[in-house]
């Protein structure tokens, strides 16, 4: 087998550049674009079950 590490190689920092996917769900803009797509949604499924 190949060796691959680095010489002096050091692990990246955890800073900004490594959060994951649950930090981006939480930003404000995200859920409240999320908020009004599902309310749309629901108001959509309820109108068909409902009034047609």
């Amino acid at each position: 087998m190949l060796d691959t590490t680095e010489e002096g190689g050091t692990a990246p920092p955890d800073d900004e550049e490594r959060r994951g996917c649950l930090f981006a769900l939480s930003q404000p803009p995200l859920m409240i674009f999320l908020t009004v797509i599902g309310t749309l949604i629901l108001l959509a499924s309820l109108h068909d079950l409902l009034l047609l």
